[in-house]
């Protein structure tokens, strides 16, 4: 019998080609939309993790306390040591140091006097090292717009828009006048190896990125970093385990009375990220939420109109003798197929447009006077929730209208069924 239906359905296309074509839309809708909002709102929690939180950081209490500053003065010292211990203990994560460093950036002219100058910041990383994996996590090398990336401790890499305010271009010195881990002036002159696009307008505005190495000797931190980050295995935060991971080194490591022992934060608790996650999770659920029920009640309409039009067809079916639990268990189970053959569809298109815009959209011009670390780039992302997802509104909401139109089924009269067919 189901075979005589779904044959039934490709035979009379009258009646099942346009049903499957509403809910391949709508399904193609809900399937899109999950896969934009999960990759944008996602994007921006990978971009902090990379650039600024890690999945874990660690760093020292009085540090932390004045995180917002970046002072380094209050930096840990025998990170050598420390760093030992995170690789053996967390033998799985990755474990980075940086230091974020400020000060004011003068570029000279022929004569060496000052061409132009202004006030910069960006990190120090581990560009140099063979097993470092830092270039890629940045995404430096498809960034840069101009010269190479830094080759010798002493190479630093400016934001273009930096660089042009500055007036200098790759093979150029500058010099970066700061302090040292303890107060003292420091002037060091970098050569700029080349420029690059961070796609953040925060970073974009003064932002510099040099090996950990020369910025060390800069600032007198030998043996000391600003911050550790650790990075899970999966490449993706989790955040009940970076908080276990957390939680765990805080009761060996971490001693409340001395405000330069380590302490280790997992993303949530870093940037009132706790209120940003909290407020991704809220806002995806409402926004998918909303569109799956405005979908829903699309297709539950569709099903029912669909059910109204053949009460003709019902009328007769009665009338030369079919039952009515039977005529009504046929009308749900072709809605069923129904609901299916669109979901397949509207999944298959849903996630091939998801697919093209993995690639991103631009946004520059909208975040040029933006201060939040957010990528300029908005991608869409294939999760394993939109393979699934539109099956909801797709069948459920099909099969529910076919099944209350169908009711009135049970409503019709067979002396009136002669007097219609009669007329």
């Amino acid at each position: 019998m189901l075979l005589f239906y779904l044959k039934g359905l490709f035979r009379d296309r009258s009646r099942s080609l346009m049903p499957v074509i509403v809910v391949a839309i709508g399904v193609t809708l809900v399937v899109l939309m999950q896969c934009w909002i999960t990759g944008v709102l996602g994007d921006m929690i990978v971009f902090n993790a990379r650039f600024a939180t890690g999945h874990v950081k660690v760093m020292s209490r009085a540090y932390n306390d004045n995180i917002s500053q970046k002072p380094n003065d209050l930096a840990m010292i025998g990170t050598d040591e420390l760093m030992e211990s995170l690789k053996q203990e967390y033998p799985d994560m990755e474990w980075v140091e940086r230091i974020q460093f400020g000060g004011l950036v003068d570029s000279p002219d022929v004569n060496g006097e000052t061409k132009a100058q202004g006030p910069g910041g960006g990190m120090a990383v581990d560009l140099l090292s063979e097993n470092s994996n830092e270039v890629e996590r940045l995404n430096l090398e498809s960034s840069l717009v101009r010269g190479n990336l830094p080759k010798t401790p002493f190479e630093v890499i400016l934001s273009e828009q930096f660089a042009e305010k500055l007036e200098v271009v790759p093979g150029d010195n500058i010099t970066l006048i700061s302090s040292t881990m303890y107060g003292a002036m420091s002037i060091t002159n970098f050569m700029v190896s080349g420029t690059i696009k961070f796609g953040a307008a925060m970073l974009d505005r003064g932002g510099m990125i040099a090996d950990i190495s020369g910025i060390r000797q800069a600032l007198d931190m030998q043996d000391a970093t600003g911050e550790i980050l650790g990075y899970l295995p999966s490449g993706e935060y989790d955040d009940f385990e970076a908080a276990f991971i957390a939680s765990t080194f805080n009761e060996k490591y971490s001693d409340t009375q001395d405000e330069f022992s380590p302490v280790m934060l997992s993303l949530r608790e870093q940037n009132t990220m706790t209120m940003y996650l909290d407020m991704i999770d809220y806002f995806k659920s409402i926004i998918i939420g909303i569109f799956l029920v405005a979908m829903s009640i699309v297709l539950w309409n569709s099903g029912l109109l669909g059910g109204l039009r053949r009460y003709g067809e019902m009328g007769l079916r009665i009338a030369i003798g079919e039952e009515k639990n039977h005529i009504y268990r046929s009308l749900i189970t072709e809605s069923v197929f129904i609901g299916i053959a669109g979901s397949l569809v509207g999944t298959l298109f849903g996630l091939l447009l998801a697919s093209l815009l993995t690639k991103g959209i631009d946004i520059t011009s909208m975040a040029q006077n933006s201060t939040m670390m957010m990528q300029s780039v908005m991608k869409a992302k294939i999760t394993t929730d939109a393979y699934y997802i539109g099956f909801i509104p797709g069948l459920i909401a099909t099969v529910l209208g076919t099944a209350l139109a169908g009711i009135g089924i049970y409503k019709r009269k067979t002396a009136q069924l002669f007097k219609e067919l009669q007329a």
